[in-house]
């Protein structure tokens, strides 16, 4: 069973390498998705996969690589995409 969930986190979360570490925790984890900065300072983060995996990639986005500070995270969970198959680091 696959699980979606999609965030939005603000704080310092730009400029501390958040996107390149969490490439590289979602590896480790087996999970897909994306994850991109916005224009206003924020990082969204879409991430796919079994629950387990899902519910610690979640986690680890709360609190963040070194030096980052994660003050907010909204989140909804969404319907699996079926062609979701890998992480990327976009924009």
């Amino acid at each position: 069973m696959l699980v979606r969930a999609h965030l939005w986190l603000t704080g310092r979360v730009q400029g501390v390498a958040f996107r390149y570490y969490a490439a590289a925790k979602a590896k480790e984890l087996m999970v897909s998705g994306f994850i991109r900065n916005l224009d206003d300072g924020r990082v969204e983060v879409v991430i796919q996969g079994e629950p387990e995996n899902v519910e610690k990639m979640i986690d680890w986005c709360r609190k963040g690589p070194p030096h980052a500070i994660v003050k907010d995270a909204i989140m909804v969970y969404e319907d699996p995409d079926p062609k979701c198959k890998n992480f990327q680091i976009r924009g």
